[in-house]
């Protein structure tokens, strides 16, 4: 894990962040904790790619097993309504 401590950050500036981040994800440590992660703008867009081919994928098995209705706002909140 990369670590690097706040009081480094105030010191130096974001600038002691970049030695590590080519190393992954960086962990700014306060109070003896791990409080804050920076990653690289390069993983944040993969992050976010993965997270949305996840959530595509949750979607089409949804719709596959049936989990999915169909209709309107109107009439989804009154079949809620219904059930509970």
């Amino acid at each position: 894990m990369n670590a690097l401590a706040s009081a480094e950050i105030k010191r130096r500036g974001i600038a002691a962040v970049d030695p590590f981040l080519g190393n992954g994800p960086v962990h700014i440590i306060k109070n003896n904790l791990p409080n804050y992660v920076v990653i690289s703008e390069k993983d944040y867009q993969q992050l976010i790619s993965d997270l949305a081919e996840a959530r595509l994928a949750a979607s089409e098995a949804d719709i596959k097993a049936g989990r999915v209705r169909k209709g309107t706002l109107k009439k989804l909140m009154s079949e809620i309504d219904k059930e509970g």
